[in-house]
């Protein structure tokens, strides 16, 4: 399963990347989140944040790409299933290109994407329009 979602935001690159990156105050701006903690300081390369979601288990997520400014994606791990989070930013005509997206691999993932695949589709809707409006908020 791969979804994937993204906007032009009339905002700075910098302005969108601050708000997608301060994965702590997603709660805020998403009812897709109830709680988001980093277990390892700052987000970075490496580092782990406990996300609890709506309807879902609770999950420890493992930032596996970090290019700063730009984009980050995230890992977690169960047993039959792999989840990765994508999230990025690129300047555009007319602001800021933001994306993101989901891709489950293993064994689990069809069985998943029957389940689950319209309420991840959810999520990322109401994620990236959280990312729009708190960007528009504070250009």
């Amino acid at each position: 399963m791969k979804i994937e979602r993204e906007l032009i935001i009339d905002a700075p690159v910098d302005v969108v990347w601050s708000v997608m990156s301060d994965v702590e105050r997603w709660p805020e701006m998403t009812a897709s989140m109830t709680s988001v903690r980093l277990l390892d300081g700052e987000l970075r390369l490496g580092a782990r944040a406990e996300v609890v979601q709506p309807k879902l288990p609770k999950a420890i997520w493992t930032v596996t790409r970090w290019d700063e400014g730009r984009r980050f994606d995230w890992t977690a791990r169960s047993a039959g299933l792999t989840t990765v989070g994508i999230h990025g930013v690129e300047a555009t005509t007319g602001g800021t290109r933001a994306y993101i997206g989901a891709e489950q691999t293993g064994f689990l993932a069809p069985l998943l994407a029957l389940l689950i695949g319209k309420l991840s589709e959810g999520y990322l809707d109401l994620e990236i329009a959280g990312f729009r409006d708190r960007s528009l908020a504070i250009r």
